[in-house]
């Protein structure tokens, strides 16, 4: 009997040295948010490891028991121009601002699939990831943000190939060419913020992804990737720039080609646009992100 109560005593006294310690340890409580809320940027910081080890996996995922590999980076720019270069520059005779055809559309083409690929990825990010979405806490924002840095690699390896092309054609850059990490940041700022939208939406609306193929494919022939924006004259040209690829790939070209025309205008009214993007798909996707785990 006195062993018993004993025990019983250890038990209690035990239950409360555990619920000591529970109360003066931080306690994190998770509310739905309402309305408008905060982006809560911090969170992505103190996430920063998930943050990496989603990019990386993405990275390596994607090529993951194919033939070819990562090979893969460079085929599609590649044979995209190739074609390009057969029925826009030969055929049809579009002018390419003095710079030979292919080497023309190809530096256009290796930010457009680097934005390409990002905006079709995160837009479907979140129901590709539900099960981690629907089981655990973190930063939603993380998903589509990790799917878009995934794709750098892919963009370094076509980089390649281009610096290639330009010592082929003779072409040497400017010092203009310390512009160009800008409109990559230009260009995924462009691709996360669409990313955000379109990820947000798919995640109520299923047949977004049905939408996305179209988007991208009407989205590449308004961007003067076969053309050039100096078939405009002002102020239609920097109206052009409404269309955030405008600046990337304008400036793509004027970097690393040594394009006579600066795209000045051009830049100024793309990355305006691109960072209204960008907010207001951060604001829309943090509102609807009390409704994934629930909706997806």
């Amino acid at each position: 009997m006195q062993t018993n109560i004993l025990h019983h005593e250890h038990r209690l006294a035990t239950a409360d040295s555990l619920a000591l310690r529970l109360n003066n340890h931080p306690k994190i409580i998770i509310k739905p948010s309402r309305g408008w809320v905060s982006l809560k940027l911090h969170e992505l910081w103190e996430y920063r490891e998930l943050l990496y080890f989603l990019t990386w996996r993405d990275i390596k995922v994607r090529y993951k028991q194919t033939v070819l590999g990562a090979a893969w980076a460079i085929i599609q720019p590649f044979f995209t121009m190739v074609v390009f270069s057969l029925f826009f520059g030969r055929l049809a005779k579009i002018p390419s601002d003095g710079i030979p055809y292919p080497i023309f559309s190809y530096a256009a083409l290796v930010p457009w699939h680097f934005f390409a690929h990002g905006l079709s990825q995160s837009a479907s990010s979140l129901v590709t990831d539900s099960r981690l979405v629907t089981k655990i806490y973190f930063p939603r924002l993380i998903i589509p943000i990790s799917t878009v840095l995934s794709g750098v690699v892919d963009f370094a390896l076509a980089f390649i190939v281009l610096v290639v092309m330009m010592l082929f054609y003779g072409i040497i850059p400017t010092i203009n060419v310390f512009w160009l990490p800008l409109f990559l940041l230009l260009a995924l700022s462009t691709a996360l913020g669409a990313g955000l939208w379109f990820s947000a939406m798919n995640v109520q609306f299923r047949d977004v992804r049905y939408a996305i193929p179209f988007v991208v494919q009407f989205w590449l022939f308004a961007t003067p990737i076969a053309y050039p924006s100096s078939l405009l004259s002002e102020p239609w040209r920097s109206i052009y720039g409404i269309n955030p690829m405008v600046g990337v790939v304008e400036g793509f070209r004027w970097a690393l080609l040594g394009i006579d025309t600066a795209p000045g205008p051009i830049i100024v009214v793309s990355s305006l646009v691109s960072l209204i993007l960008l907010v207001t798909g951060a604001f829309y996707f943090r509102r609807l992100e009390k409704t994934f785990a629930d909706v997806i």
